[in-house]
């Protein structure tokens, strides 16, 4: 399939989203990889990872950058050589890239039920009270939003000892306004952040935006 959406957010913020319908062959056919990305993907022994793996390249094409533009540095957080900020999301059917003058974070995730038994892990007190166990599937489409804060927000500051129940804190929101701000409390660091999120089929992808220059 072809690009799935692009959401022009500003200027010089840019989502690209991607729907993984296409077998290997013709994905791997389709882009540029430099000798270490190819050491990478051959070392993948899932299919599905290889060909989520591939579409990021898609995307990166699509944007007007190549694989041989991707860095990883030591903490695995993925750069570009122009400095245009970059962060990288997959899961199963979907993978999508930011591109940004700002440092930010993005995440995708599949909603399932799947995620109410793992709540405790990864959920504050203060969170929990504007949740609904009761209504389940709002209790589901708000937890996967929470989870998808915290992994953009994680990507955005990569170090070592944050948590994401004891760190990271998101407001209360709206599922309708597709808004929310959260919280970073870790060591001597308060930031804030701006989040977006929206509802991709049975998907929820979320990206953050560090306010200030911490």
């Amino acid at each position: 399939m072809p690009l799935y959406k692009v959401i022009h957010f500003s200027p010089s913020i840019k989502v690209l989203i991607w729907k993984i319908t296409e077998p290997f062959d013709e994905l791997f056919s389709q882009v540029l990889l430099k000798e270490k990305t190819l050491g990478r993907l051959q070392s993948m022994k899932s299919e599905v990872h290889q060909r989520a793996f591939l579409s990021v390249r898609k995307l990166l094409q699509e944007a007007g950058h190549n694989d041989l533009q991707l860095h990883y540095d030591e903490f695995g957080k993925p750069h570009l050589e122009n400095e245009t900020h970059i962060s990288i999301t997959h899961s199963f059917d979907f993978s999508a890239i930011i591109l940004s003058d700002e440092n930010v974070g993005i995440d995708i995730e599949l909603r399932r039920e799947k995620v109410m038994l793992i709540a405790e892990k990864f959920v504050d007190e203060s969170e929990f009270r504007f949740l609904d166990k009761e209504k389940k599937d709002d209790y589901v489409s708000r937890l996967t939003v929470i989870w998808g804060v915290k992994e953009a927000i994680f990507k955005i500051r990569n170090e070592k000892g944050i948590s994401f129940k004891d760190h990271i804190f998101v407001a209360p929101f709206e599922m309708t306004e597709k808004k929310a701000k959260a919280l970073l409390t870790f060591g001597n660091l308060n930031i804030e952040f701006d989040i977006c999120f929206e509802e991709i089929e049975n998907y929820t992808l979320v990206y953050a935006f560090q306010k200030g220059n911490q």
